[in-house]
């Protein structure tokens, strides 16, 4: 089968997310790896790291769906990422003349964050003008793919070379690549109309909360929203407790630590490409649930993780099982989310989405760590493998949501082209 062209413009947008992806799939875990050999962090401030930074980013980032909303989608996009190049820099900058801080390493995390709420709504908005809603599938399942294939070859090569060139070397590639982004967002060619608002330009109190409106008022938006804030809070919750076991409590070198990561991520590979055929077979509502429910229930392998290459293989197959079917699950998720939101709410449910989600995540990070300080990482894992089995409750009740047309828009007088989140940059 042919590869299906979505046009010039979307290759020069998946182009710029492509090479930041793969500059953050190189400093992926770079922070937590730095607190623990750099600056000696135990479980509480690992946690801390994963915790604080993206919680801070998700209350400044409040503001900022109404804020993009109203306005022109590339410039908006070009500003987030040469903003997390300048933050980042300063890691390396202060790295070299020995002033490199945990305080700092949680300032960065927070810029880093609220600038990426805000590129991911406005690349969102963005993405509906440049395909066709028939298309809007192929086109996350595409991030997607990116993605997991950035997971896969980035980690390794990123501990290899951490190995060789010392600590910070993956957050220099990372910034760069978000340079490189801004300049294949620059390229893309087309006038991109302004959006129009019919009152002031200033940001009304009520606009803050227009996404969630619109998320807990629709059912299956609602269902989904929760099971995604348990489950993605939940694995995220592991990926700092697992740095302490593996590197400081089982001994496992840096690339075997990358190696844990990345492998698995060849099963992102094969969920985002069946999406499209999966869909088309058994329909969006039956993959939505199937695979919403299936995610959830390997996380508990992570509790019985032993040191050498048993552990390896051990973390390797749950990993690669969670994330086959997260990859089949997220660009299906991200085109109902679109096909069931407004043209004129659309930045701001992404949003409120991924504040939702920041907030999640730090929530159930800090208290594994505070359960992992008191007790074990091992504990922390266990229970984190304990409650993500409760998620697929929430899926239960609401399939038939899924299933469920959205009824045709009205055009309004502020609406513009919008369009489904891309998965990460």
């Amino acid at each position: 089968m042919a590869r299906r062209s979505l046009g010039r413009r979307f290759g020069w947008l998946w182009a710029a997310y492509a090479v930041s992806a793969y500059g953050s799939g190189l400093a992926l875990g770079a922070f937590p790896l730095m607190a623990v050999l750099v600056l000696g962090a135990g479980p509480a401030k690992v946690s801390a790291l994963s915790a604080v930074g993206p919680a801070m980013g998700a209350l400044i980032a409040l503001p900022l769906g109404p804020w993009v909303e109203y306005r022109r989608r590339r410039p908006v996009m070009i500003s987030m990422d040469l903003a997390r190049f300048a933050v980042l820099m300063t890691v390396p900058v202060a790295y070299a003349f020995g002033r490199l801080s945990f305080a700092q390493l949680l300032v960065v995390s927070a810029v880093v964050a609220t600038a990426k709420i805000a590129f991911n709504a406005a690349a969102g908005a963005y993405l509906k003008a440049l395909v066709r809603p028939r298309d809007l599938l192929v086109a996350n399942a595409r991030f997607e793919s990116t993605n997991w294939s950035s997971i896969a070859v980035g980690p390794p090569l990123g501990g290899a070379a951490i190995g060789v060139f010392g600590p910070v070397i993956s957050v220099v590639a990372d910034a760069l690549s978000y340079l490189l982004s801004a300049l294949g967002i620059t390229a893309i060619r087309g006038q991109e109309e302004r959006p129009r608002r019919t009152e002031s330009s200033r940001i009304r109190a009520g606009d803050l909360l227009d996404g969630w409106r619109h998320i807990l008022a629709h059912p299956g938006l609602r269902a989904l929203y929760a099971n995604t804030l348990l489950v993605n809070g939940l694995i995220s919750a592991t990926e700092p407790l697992l740095a302490v076991l593996l590197l400081r409590q089982l001994g496992f070198p840096p690339w075997q630590y990358g190696l844990a990561f990345a492998a698995p991520c060849v099963g992102g590979l094969v969920g985002s490409r069946l999406a499209r055929r999966v869909v088309t077979r058994y329909g969006q509502d039956r993959v939505l649930h199937a695979a919403g429910m299936l995610r959830a229930v390997w996380l508990i392998g992570l509790a019985f993780i032993r040191p050498g290459l048993i552990g390896l293989v051990t973390v390797i197959a749950v990993e690669f099982a969670i994330i086959v079917n997260m990859s089949l699950f997220s660009p299906v998720l991200a085109t109902y989310r679109l096909e069931h939101t407004p043209k004129d709410r659309i930045a701001r449910t992404l949003s409120a989405w991924s504040i939702g989600s920041g907030l999640s995540i730090a929530l159930f990070t800090a208290l594994g760590g505070l359960l992992a300080d008191a007790t074990s990482p091992r504990t922390a894992l266990t229970a984190a493998g304990v409650l993500v089995l409760a998620s697929p409750l929430l899926l239960l009740r609401h399939r038939e949501n899924f299933a469920r047309v959205p009824e045709p828009e009205l055009p309004a007088a502020n609406s513009q082209p919008q369009a489904a989140v891309v998965p990460r940059s």
